[in-house]
């Protein structure tokens, strides 16, 4: 019994992929902040190109 409690105190007590993990979710992170920003630039992009194509659809006056 003392070599199944043993195991398991050892098991809680690694923390060789906790690395990894730590690494995963900053990554994740990264990840959905740049979507964010995307989306926004994106918007302002768009925004920027229907003004120049409404400029060229309204007439000037000679």
């Amino acid at each position: 019994m003392s070599t199944i409690t043993s195991a398991i105190k050892a098991f809680f007590a690694d923390e060789n992929g906790v690395t990894a993990i730590e690494y995963g979710l900053i990554a994740a992170l990264i990840g959905v902040v740049m979507a964010g920003v995307a989306g926004q630039v994106g918007d302002e992009i768009k925004q920027a190109f229907e003004y120049i194509r409404d400029q060229f659809d309204t007439p000037t006056a000679p």
